[in-house]
């Protein structure tokens, strides 16, 4: 029987690599520090490095790193409708498009936009559409596309505040930042910037006021642009998990500013010599 002389032939004898992968408890424990040994029911996010400019072919680009949550977003425009029935003459069009790339999770998956893409960029729009000032960009629409190069959880808050530098980078009027932040409650307890395992892990004891909750704030304008939860979490729990997002926004928006300073400053023309 011939055989193929330029494979490269394993051992007679192997065993999977998902065998010696780490199978995390799908109940994480509620009380004492968290994996990352950050604490609970504090505003404790992880830390953060912000880059803006690192796509030379868009108009504006920003990369975000929150722990392992990686997330590259990059804004196109503005430009011309491509259909002219669309066109609006006294307001322009903001697009928002958000995927998963196919080895951002632990499951490989497909560059072909799938249902929850397409959730979290409707999600992303109605975040970043009130702080964009559409009227300045008549018969004109903006792009704005975000991918995730490594889901490591709360990656809908972290793409509407890399978005929203983008957009900045980008030179396009806007009201003012937009900040994500997002909290995990369990129960009694809850977690800011939840991880991948603590996004989906269960509690053993009880489905009742469990649930996840993602705030976009406008922190200059004291302004909620979008809010999205999900579970079962009652009105008080809500309430306060609303004030310790906002919490959160502030915390990360000296770094934001920074963030974008540096990124005026190396766009800036150096002074010339008189």
């Amino acid at each position: 029987m011939p055989t193929d002389t330029k494979r490269v032939r394993g051992p007679e004898v192997s065993q999977s690599p998902t065998l010696f992968l780490c199978k995390h408890a799908a109940v994480l424990p509620s009380h004492g520090p968290r994996a990352d040994g950050r604490q609970r029911d504090q505003v404790d996010v992880r830390p953060v490095f912000v880059r803006c400019g690192l796509v030379s072919q868009a108009k504006g680009s920003a990369y975000i790193e929150a722990g392992n949550t990686k997330l590259m977003c990059c804004v196109y425009g503005p430009r011309e409708m491509e259909r002219k029935d669309e066109t609006d003459m006294k307001c322009g069009k903001l697009t928002t498009d958000m995927r998963f790339a196919p080895f951002s999770c632990l499951e490989r998956g497909s560059w072909i936009q799938g249902s929850q893409d397409k959730d979290l960029s409707l999600m992303l729009h109605e975040s970043l559409q009130p702080a964009v000032c559409l009227h300045k960009y008549p018969r004109s629409q903006i792009e704005v596309n975000v991918m995730v190069l490594e889901n490591s959880g709360s990656v809908l808050a972290h793409a509407v505040t890399c978005a929203s530098l983008a957009l900045a980078d980008a030179g396009i009027e806007m009201y003012d930042l937009v900040l994500g932040c997002s909290i995990r409650q369990n129960v009694a307890s809850y977690v800011v910037d939840p991880s991948y395992m603590e996004e989906n892990s269960c509690s053993s004891v009880s489905s009742e006021n469990q649930g996840g909750l993602t705030v976009a704030f406008l922190p200059s304008l004291n302004q909620i642009s979008g809010l999205q939860s999900d579970g079962e979490m009652t009105e008080e729990t809500l309430t306060a998990g609303v004030r310790t997002c906002i919490e959160g926004c502030y915390k990360l928006y000296p770094v934001i500013q920074q963030a974008l300073t540096k990124a005026v400053r190396r766009a800036a023309p150096p002074p010339s010599e008189s």
